[in-house]
This record gives C-alpha cells, sequence and structure tokens, in this order.
C-alpha cells in the first residue's frame, strides 16, 4: 500500500513541475514521430515521459554494423565492455547500470537465459541481420517490463513483409578473413504476408588475450541466424501473428591454464543455440478503440563451454527454457486519453552439467496498467503501476510517472520518475552459490531535460539530467568471512543482497541539417557510478568497466553522383577494471576511434559500400588484457529484387 501512496504522489509532483526529459528520435526532424516501447502500443513521441532513442531502417543501413552492440553505443547513455572480438562475452550498460538490467525484445519476446548467473543473454551474441528498427529506452521501465527493466529497454523488430514478391541479397568480405552472407524474401497475398530472412557471420578476429600481454593466435567466431514472420488476418479485427528466431554460434575465446589458472593462452571455446517461437491473436472491438493482443512464446537456450586443457577435457554445459502466457489491451478512452494493461504468467527452467541440482524453476504471475492523458493542450501526463508475484520471494510492487509539455516555441520539456526490479535468477537462487532467500534487487531514479528546435527543425538541441540509486543488488561473496561459508558447497563463495550503487550523470545531443545533402550528429554523455556498499572493497569506487564519459560524431555528406560518405568518431573516457589474476584494480585508458564509409547506388536495385574502421589503429582495451580490433577493412553489395 506504501508503494501506490508514493506512485500518487510522484504524479502529482510531476504534474506541478511541469518540466522533464526530452524522448530523443535520434537523427529524426519530426516531432510526430512513431514509437513503441514506451507505451507498449505506437505513440507519437512528443507525448512519450521517458528518454527513447530511434533507430530506423535507414540509419542502421547507413551504420554498415554487423554487431548490434557497436551500433547501440553511437546512441547517449550507453556504453559497453567486451571480452575480446565480435562473439565474446559482450557487456552492455545504459546509464551506468548493471548489463543484466536490461529487457530486450525481439521481435516482442523478452531475451532471457535464467542459465547465466544475471539471467540475461550475452549481447555478444547479437547481429544486425534482418532488423530493420532499434528503439533504445533508458531509464527504469518495470511497470510495463517487469524483472531487470533497471536501466531500460531495448525494443528490436525484424522488416516487415511489403506488398509484392520481394527480397534482399547481401554480401560482404574484409580484414581478419571476415565474411557475411545475408537473404530475405517476402510477400503479401491476399490476407497472408510473411517473410523469412537468414545470415551467416564469421571472422578469424582476433586474441581473445591481448597480444600486448603475450596473446597468440585468434580466436574467430562464427553465428547463423534465421528468422521469420507471418500473419493471417481472418477479417479486418482478426488477426493470427507468428513469429520465430533461431541462432547457432561458436566463438573461441582464452582462459585460465593450470597450474596457476592465470588468464593466458587457452584453446577454449563455446557454442550457444537459442531460438524462441510466437504465436498470437490480435482483435479489435468498438471500432478498434479497444485492441487486444492474446498471446504466447517459448525461448530456449542452450550453451555448452569447452575446456580442452583441463585434464580431463571438461564441457560445462547449459539449458534453460522461458515460458509465457501474455494478454495486452489497448483502450481509446475519449480523445487525448487512453491506456495500456495486461497480465502475464511466466514459467522458467534452468538444467545444469555438471552442477547440482541438475534442474531448477520458478515462475511469476503478474498485472500491470498504465494510463496516459493530455490534461491541457501540450501538457501529457503518464502514470502506471505493477503487480508481480513470484515463486521464490512472494509480492513485489512498481510504479511510473511521466510528464511531457510541448510549448509553442518548438520547445520540448518533461519529466519522468520510475521504479525498477530485478528477480534473482535461477542461478542466483539454485546454483551450488545460490541462496533461494534472495529478493529482488531495486531502483529508483528520475530524468529531467529540455529539447529545443531551430530553423524549420534544421537544428536541434538536447539536454538531459539523469540520477538512480539502486539497492539489495545480488553480489558474490567470497569465502571464507562468513558463517555460510562452513554449509557444504558454500565453501567458494554465495550469493547475497548486500549490494547498494548509485549512478548520476549527462546526455547532451545535437543535430545539424546543414542542407539536402549535409548533416552533422553529436552527443555526448558523462556517468559517474559510485559503489555504495560499506563491504566492498570497491567502496566509493567507480563500477568496473563502465567510462566515466562517451561521445559520438558523425558528419554525412551525399555527392550528385550517387555517393554517400560519412565520417564517424566515437570516444571512450577511461575506465577502472579489475585484474583477474590478483584481485587488484587497474585503470584502462580512454581511447578515440575514427571510422569512414562510403556508399555507391550503381541503380535501383543494385548497391555497393566499404567501410574503414579505427582508422588510426588504436591498441586500446575494454576490459582488462582483453584484446580488440585495430584497423579493418570491408566492403560489400547489396542487391534487392
Amino acid at each position: 500500500m506504501a508503494r501506490r501512496k508514493i506512485v500518487v504522489v510522484a504524479c502529482l509532483t510531476t504534474a506541478a513541475l511541469g518540466f522533464g526529459l526530452f524522448a530523443q528520435a535520434d537523427q529524426s526532424d519530426d516531432l510526430n514521430e512513431i514509437v513503441v516501447v514506451a507505451m507498449r502500443t505506437p505513440e507519437s513521441i512528443d507525448k512519450v515521459g521517458n528518454s527513447v532513442s530511434l533507430l530506423t531502417e535507414v540509419q542502421i543501413k547507413e551504420s554498415q554494423q554487423i554487431d548490434l552492440t557497436e551500433l547501440l553505443a553511437t546512441t547517449p547513455g550507453v556504453t559497453f565492455s567486451r571480452n575480446g572480438g565480435p562473439g565474446t562475452q559482450t557487456s552492455f550498460y545504459i546509464r551506468g547500470a548493471d548489463s543484466d538490467h536490461t529487457v530486450i525484445l525481439l521481435d516482442g519476446v523478452v531475451m532471457v537465459d535464467p542459465s547465466t548467473p544475471g539471467g540475461n543473454i550475452d549481447f555478444g551474441n547479437l547481429i544486425v541481420g534482418d532488423i530493420s528498427r532499434i528503439e533504445i529506452l533508458r531509464g527504469a521501465q518495470s511497470t510495463l517490463y517487469g524483472s531487470q527493466a533497471i536501466g531500460g529497454v531495448i525494443n528490436i523488430e525484424t522488416a516487415q513483409p511489403q506488398e509484392g514478391l520481394g527480397g534482399s541479397l547481401q554480401g560482404e568480405k574484409g580484414s581478419l578473413d571476415s565474411g557475411l552472407l545475408q537473404a530475405a524474401i517476402g510477400d503479401k497475398i491476399d490476407n497472408l504476408s510473411f517473410r523469412l530472412a537468414g545470415s551467416y557471420y564469421a571472422t578469424d578476429s582476433v586474441s581473445t588475450f591481448d597480444r600486448q600481454y603475450g596473446g597468440l593466435g585468434d580466436d574467430p567466431y562464427h553465428n547463423a541466424v534465421l528468422s521469420g514472420r507471418a500473419t493471417y488476418d481472418f477479417t479486418p479485427d482478426v488477426q493470427l501473428d507468428m513469429r520465430g528466431y533461431y541462432t547457432n554460434s561458436t566463438v573461441d575465446y582464452d582462459g585460465y591454464p593450470p597450474p596457476d589458472y592465470f588468464f593466458g593462452n587457452q584453446l577454449d571455446y563455446q557454442t550457444t543455440r537459442q531460438y524462441f517461437g510466437y504465436t498470437g491473436l490480435n482483435f479489435n472491438f468498438f471500432d478498434s478503440q479497444w485492441k487486444n493482443r492474446l498471446y504466447v512464446d517459448y525461448l530456449f537456450t542452450d550453451r555448452a563451454d569447452y575446456i580442452p586443457s583441463e585434464p580431463p577435457p571438461q564441457q560445462d554445459h547449459y539449458s534453460s527454457t522461458d515460458a509465457r502466457v501474455n494478454y495486452q489491451g489497448n483502450l481509446a478512452i475519449t480523445p487525448g486519453y487512453s491506456a495500456v494493461f495486461g497480465l502475464q504468467q511466466e514459467k522458467y527452467l534452468m538444467d545444469s552439467t555438471p552442477y547440482a541440482p541438475a534442474e531448477a524453476n520458478t515462475g511469476d504471475n503478474s498485472a500491470y496498467a498504465q494510463l496516459q492523458g493530455e490534461v491541457v493542450k501540450g501538457l501529457t501526463l503518464t502514470a502506471g503501476e505493477r503487480y508481480d508475484h513470484y515463486d521464490a520471494f512472494g509480492e513485489h510492487f512498481t510504479g511510473q510517472v511521466a510528464a511531457a509539455w510541448v510549448l509553442p516555441t518548438s520547445t520540448i520539456l518533461r519529466s519522468s520518475w520510475g521504479q525498477g526490479f530485478k528477480a534473482p535468477s535461477l542461478y542466483e537462487l539454485y546454483s551450488p552459490y545460490g541462496q533461494p532467500n534472495l529478493h529482488a534487487e531495486q531502483s529508483h531514479d528520475w530524468d529531467a531535460g529540455v529539447e529545443q528546435r531551430f530553423w524549420d527543425n534544421r537544428v536541434m538541441v538536447s539536454a538531459i539530467y539523469f540520477d538512480i540509486n539502486f539497492t539489495n543488488l545480488i553480489e558474490f561473496l567470497d569465502c571464507p568471512g562468513s558463517p555460510l561459508c562452513a554449509e557444504p558447497g558454500k565453501e567458494f563463495g554465495y550469493y547475497a543482497n548486500l549490494g547498494k550503487a548509485k549512478s548520476s550523470g549527462e546526455e547532451l545531443q545535437t543535430s545539424w541539417k546543414a542542407s539536402d545533402n549535409f548533416s552533422l550528429l553529436a552527443n555526448y554523455t558523462r556517468i559517474k557510478t559510485i559503489d555504495e556498499t560499506p563491504t566492498d572493497p570497491t567502496y566509493g569506487l567507480p563500477a568496473f568497466n563502465r567510462p566515466g564519459s562517451a561521445a559520438n560524431f558523425t558528419a554525412s555528406y551525399s555527392w550528385p553522383f550517387k555517393l554517400s560518405t560519412s565520417v564517424a568518431v566515437r570516444y571512450s573516457g577511461s575506465s577502472l577494471s579489475e585484474n583477474s589474476n590478483t584481485g587488484g584494480i587497474v585503470t584502462l585508458g580512454g581511447y578515440t576511434l575514427v571510422s569512414f564509409r562510403a556508399s555507391h547506388s550503381i541503380n535501383d536495385h543494385v548497391e555497393v559500400y566499404g567501410r574503414a574502421d579505427n582508422l588510426t589503429n588504436k591498441v586500446y582495451e575494454t576490459v582488462y588484457q582483453h584484446g580488440a580490433w585495430g584497423r579493418t577493412a570491408f566492403g560489400g553489395i547489396r542487391m534487392k529484387f
């Protein structure tokens, strides 16, 4: 009951303040741009009370990126760390929150892996493939998205079918013996529409153990992805919706060879298979004033780590499933007022070998509702609440409020306040290091900002401030040092709700469309993270592998002869990292990467392109002693029919 009172008071406070956070549509000059992720339904961005970045199909194509992580890092508030080249373990941080504090949606399915310590998927296995649109929602969003939505939500959508049978082909080749093949086909035939796509990416990459410390050889990576979606309209108001996704990857990495078990050269590798199926029924009432979606989805993940150098050769195998039954309703109450509400039942299971217990499972039942209304012209208020009941730890309430105010002076002012939580993973609960009495991690945050547009929307500037407090964080405690260390299986350590942390900072962004051919984009983020757990050896220090500042700059020019060129610069400030061999703390220097891209349309159906990354051949690390790519170059061709 106390949480409900907090939500009501915060909503009234927000209305009184009447200013707030700009919902950013990166590179967009349309104030009416539609986004989905903030309200779980299409909504004009000038009514959204949270910070949203939008990457459109054109922007994704122009970036020429294969690795989704590198693409997301061009948006404000986003940083990452990676244990080597593409495919190796990758952590993704929104506003300094942990990597397992981000919800990933792929075609509406929440991508998780209950068998990992944090319950999240590894970002290293996400490649662009047939993706046509990405929305990045920053800040606590657990009201609509539940567990893990502490730092934010990333909504990824694959391409939609188009009228007429058609498709595309793409081939690319470049440095480090890297190659990409991609194909897609789709059609709309009367009431049926479908699209199928597949891609294969492979690279020899670099040594995971950085060569400057003695790394030898390469650690290859390859990834095959298949995706598909289909709809059938029984009537204008009733539609069957089906989606599917499959990925299969293998990546080599270095490890901790005996007898010293210091990080070094080792022939370890990991295989990962993941697939999901989604089946839904969309149906509308009252001339589509009440829209409904009833769907089920099933996600399966299978991972195996092979360590040939261990006597005898060791294999660690993990598999997990996540099954959900969902209902979502969207109701247009009166002009200017709408509501989104839903119910969800989730069951997830993990199976690990050779660890005991071999199997563990738990579940959650939840309900949520959010109301949005334009109370006076230009001022939109949003408020919502969620109820969860977990088998593992019981009830949890989550609330959120936001306000958006569009002024006649082409100014947008907004504010938002929200609560986030993350349920303990099956690994944290039931692994040999687990504690079945763990509770949810929690956060609350607020942010405020302003956006101003000039010269018929050709120039945009925005500034945002955010503040996040994390409590009840689950940490791994090394033994000895606690009475629990005497329990069977706990002699090496265990998980406990002891952590506290804080993150705050600013996000600045500007764009200038100087002409129809020339544009400039830039953003800068300052993130200050602090460990506030008195018992931690890192008490008072910034979080590991999270730079204190990050910036991006892009200049693009379209030439009269169908040639498009751009120069991109990405800066990452210094960060702290851990020396895994000694447990000590080291400082990683900041770095600046410069890239060049070009593409030429031969005709309406064929385009050739090329890019050069890290032109200065900068040597850098995002995790201590782990290698990163130097100067590379790639070229390819795209065809559509």
